[in-house]
């Protein structure tokens, strides 16, 4: 499994940097201010959990747990439902669809994987630490 969630990092990390790219060249004519930070909202936060999703994984191949099997799975589900909420929300604006707004309401249920995934990471490294 850590060898998953490295390669699925990796990916993850390069889709960042090309949606980061997009974003800042395809993106900005189309998007007000507002739009735009949402967009770069969710590229800093897909790239931060990208990192995170890689740190889960190298803690696997060093220590059996479960903590980091969970924490890699909530660091991908929060890039989907974060990050993957507010990019269609940004493109489906940029291409004149505003009624979209429903996808906000997505938007904290990958906040919480990420916070969930932060918090399995601690329990991994606290029961490594306590034995």
């Amino acid at each position: 499994m850590a060898h998953k969630f490295l390669k699925t990092a990796f990916i993850l990390g390069a889709l960042a940097v090309a949606l980061g790219a997009f974003g800042a060249h395809a993106l900005k004519p189309l998007l007000s201010e507002q739009e735009l930070h949402t967009y770069q909202t969710a590229t800093h936060y897909h790239a931060i959990h990208v990192l995170a999703l890689a740190i889960a994984g190298i803690l696997m191949i060093q220590f059996s747990s479960k903590w980091f099997v969970h924490a890699g799975w909530l660091f991908i589900t929060g890039i989907i439902f974060f990050a993957g909420s507010l990019y269609i929300l940004t493109f489906l604006k940029a291409a004149g669809i505003e009624n979209a707004n429903w996808l906000g309401a997505i938007t904290p249920l990958g906040g919480l994987s990420f916070i969930s995934g932060w918090l399995c990471l601690f329990m991994g490294v606290h029961k490594w630490s306590a034995s």
